[in-house]
């Protein structure tokens, strides 16, 4: 494809990589088949090579439409497009550096500022996330069906265990997991400890920064990036294994922090070694010694859900279906695995109607060998899945751990 990029984005940092990414698409629409939103709406527009087309038009006629924002803010980002491409097209970050460019050129209307500014200023604070949840929890009675559906009851932590183990590894605390289901970190802590790791608890990072840079705000989410990395590095310098995270939704931005702040002199050296370190939860336990544990799963069956996150970003689509079934967990048949939920990190609030269709059909397809619990390895996923399965919905380590047996 070739791209001509408009004199006003020249100097743009990113414009010289938009433009390669551009050229390596061949236009064959491989990646429509497999498109959710092309697959509900039926518009090119809604589809990874229409958007491309949309970014490639922005940037050769420097001219930001109200019409490619609105293409651009349906897109999911799942990234299932970038596991069919036959030619590895970044789509992703391309829809990214649009997504920037975007929001700095279109003035939205002031409810739509108004409620992404929000999302940035309150999903992404552990304790401001914390008090919502809270008060929603207080008026939950109150509120729509469609609004209560989403408001998990409160969980406790369960115990985490003394580091007493020579392996060490750590893992942030994060920010919404942090409330809605803090005992997904202390279970994994737990299950570690059972194969001879030691996990430290790390409280002093926040937010991993996507949904900032994922709504356009990229030097805003960056800036994450940054307060992480001087929060993870003196556990860095004392010799940690790794950085393990439960949430594959954080673990797909923080392996991409290197690539995201190469050319920032102060940290590229540091971002490229903390996503060097990087790992998701399932890559950490399909890795070790597995059948040592001594284990009960029981009978019932378990439906997997691989979020896209893991799928298709860290390209890790079948670790907890393998850690599961060597553990013996009884795994129901799924269908339309490379499908997305709909929630998406901010999507589910920002594009009901579309997320409510995909939540619909992603469980149906998870239903149809009438599972008794589901499985999954984002929080995003299991808050919107669990207010729509009418089974349990549960992060996978949180189902090993209870079916560990003591002694």
């Amino acid at each position: 494809m070739q791209v001509s990029i408009h004199e006003s984005f020249r100097e743009l940092s990113e414009a010289s990589e938009a433009e390669a990414i551009l050229r390596s698409c061949v236009h064959c629409g491989f990646c429509n088949a497999t498109c959710p939103t092309y697959q509900q709406l039926h518009d090119e527009r809604d589809g990874p090579r229409g958007r491309i087309y949309l970014i490639k038009q922005l940037l050769e006629t420097g001219e930001a439409t109200e019409k490619t924002q609105v293409h651009l803010d349906r897109c999911l980002t799942c990234r299932s497009c970038e596991t069919t491409c036959p030619s590895g097209v970044q789509y992703a970050r391309l829809a990214d550096i649009g997504r920037g460019i975007l929001e700095r050129e279109v003035p939205r209307p002031v409810t739509a500022r108004g409620i992404r500014w929000l999302l940035r200023k309150v999903v992404a604070f552990r304790r401001r996330i914390a008090v919502v949840m809270a008060v929603a929890r207080i008026m939950k009675p109150l509120l729509p069906h469609s609004l209560r559906r989403k408001i998990p009851a409160k969980k406790a932590s369960g115990r985490w265990p003394a580091a007493r183990h020579d392996r060490v590894m750590f893992t942030p605390k994060g920010c919404v997991q942090a409330s809605v289901s803090p005992n997904t970190n202390a279970a994994a802590a737990r299950v570690l400890d059972k194969l001879g790791v030691s996990l430290v608890d790390e409280s002093a990072s926040g937010c991993c920064g996507a949904v900032s840079y994922h709504l356009g705000f990229h030097e805003e989410g960056k800036t994450f990036f940054r307060k992480n990395i001087d929060a993870w590095w003196p556990i860095v310098e004392s010799g940690a294994e790794a950085l393990v995270l439960t949430a594959s939704g954080c673990g797909s931005m923080v392996k991409d922090y290197g690539e995201l702040l190469k050319s920032d002199p102060e940290y590229a050296e540091k971002a490229a070694v903390i996503s060097g370190l990087a790992k998701d939860l399932s890559e950490v336990v399909v890795a070790e010694n597995i059948d040592s544990l001594n284990i009960a799963p029981g009978a019932e069956k378990v439906a997997v859900h691989c979020p896209c996150t893991l799928q298709h970003a860290q390209k890790l689509p079948d670790d907890v279906d393998r850690v599961l079934a060597r553990l013996g967990f009884n795994l129901a048949k799924t269908r339309d695995k490379h499908l997305c939920c709909g929630s998406a990190g901010t999507y589910s609030i920002l594009q009901p109607k579309i997320s409510k269709k995909l939540l619909a059909q992603k469980v149906e397809a998870l239903s149809i060998d009438a599972p008794g619990k589901i499985a999954t390895a984002n929080v995003g996923c299991q808050l919107d899945l669990g207010g729509a399965a009418g089974i349990p919905v549960r992060h996978w380590v949180e189902l090993v751990d209870e079916a560990l047996i003591e002694g």
